[in-house]
């Protein structure tokens, strides 16, 4: 099955008579605008839109989404205008693909924690549509998982970038395992020795973390049916930026973190 089916088989799950044409039409769209041009992977460049759209269907968005998703590059990086895309697409679809080529022309420079408050906030001003942050939020999920092929230090420029601005926009829209991800990928380029290290001693701590979350759902679960409440309880590991985070703020080692599960 092609990425292009498995999109098209899977959005009818969540959104039940969604225009599938469109999707098909915007792939067909999206290839030819970007024929000849590679990733720095050397991968043809539409693995990376198709990717996007991968996301976007994985965080359950309209079909009009994941087919900007798939155009998302078009305006920046080939000869397509925005008027192709109104004739094409419509007007709506056309909106989206400019509203993340506007964001994504926005130069952050200034690690200031006031700063990156300002910059984001102008990043939510500028894109008017949510569904625009979700389109570019996927975009830097894929560039990040595939910073491996990029210079060093264009790679760490990007990495901090994302620590200061996507991971906060991610907590601010509730995708907090979009954010734990952009965390964790950005730690391991800034800080890749602290990382590999983190990694191991917390898989060594894995089934103990486990085993201490279901016992204490558990009991709470008991407690509350004993007064009568159904309840649906869930935890999870502190993630690893986190736990980094707290070691390299308060000067303490990974044993001394005692609260590594959440």
């Amino acid at each position: 099955m092609t990425q292009l089916e498995t999109l098209i088989e899977a959005i009818p799950k969540y959104q039940p008579g969604a225009d599938l044409g469109v999707l098909a039409r915007a792939y067909k769209f999206s290839a030819a605008s970007h024929q000849g041009q590679q990733r720095a992977s050397g991968e043809p460049y539409l693995s990376h839109p198709l990717e996007v759209a991968n996301l976007l269907v994985d965080f359950k968005m309209d079909v009009t989404t994941v087919t900007a998703g798939l155009l998302h590059d078009v305006l920046e990086d080939t000869a397509a205008t925005k008027a192709d895309l109104e004739r094409e697409f419509g007007g709506e679809i056309a909106e989206l693909v400019d509203g993340v080529t506007k964001i994504g022309k926005l130069a952050f420079s200034s690690r200031e924690e006031r700063q990156a408050e300002n910059f984001r906030k102008m990043l939510v001003a500028m894109a008017r549509d949510l569904r625009v942050l979700m389109i570019k939020l996927a975009d830097r999920l894929h560039n990040m998982r595939t910073l491996d092929y990029l210079p060093a230090d264009r790679a760490k420029k990007i990495a901090q970038e994302t620590l200061d601005i996507y991971a906060p926009l991610a907590h601010r829209l509730g995708m907090a395992k979009v954010k734990a991800e952009l965390e964790a990928l950005a730690l391991g380029v800034l800080n890749a020795g602290d990382y590999v290290d983190l990694q191991k001693r917390v898989a060594k701590r894995r089934l103990e973390r486990e085993a201490d979350i279901n016992q204490v759902i558990a009991i709470l679960q008991r407690k509350l049916s004993e007064v009568g409440i159904d309840s649906q309880i869930r935890g999870r590991p502190k993630h690893f930026y986190s736990i980094w985070k707290k070691m390299h703020d308060q000067g303490r080692e990974f044993d001394e973190i005692y609260d590594l599960t959440a």
